[in-house]
């Protein structure tokens, strides 16, 4: 049974570090806004949707945090003020954070 191979780095799919090198290379930026009615958003902007799965990590960070949010113009918001807890788990994914 033949291993499938990584297109990007080459090594078989078990061991590709491409997902790795791409967490290391993001420059995230993690902010909150005031919305309607006081109501505070927390922004994680700056992911590179071509390398990593916006999605999914929208929806970790969504049951991490137990709070709503979306994705939007390939940045996630998060219903409330959660800069502490997405910048810990941010961090332990190996994502570099700037917080502003």
């Amino acid at each position: 049974m033949p291993q499938e191979v990584c297109r990007t780095c080459g090594l078989p799919s078990e061991i590709c570090i491409c997902e790795d090198i791409a967490r290391e290379q993001q420059e995230i930026l993690l902010y909150t806004d005031t919305r309607r009615y006081g109501k505070k958003v927390t922004i994680i902007d700056g992911i590179d949707e071509t390398e990593i799965d916006i999605d999914e990590l929208a929806s970790d960070l969504k049951g991490k945090c137990a709070a709503g949010g979306t994705t939007k113009n390939g940045r996630i918001e998060l219903q409330g003020n959660h800069i502490d807890k997405v910048r810990q788990y941010l961090e332990s994914k190996g994502f570099p954070v700037e917080v502003r």
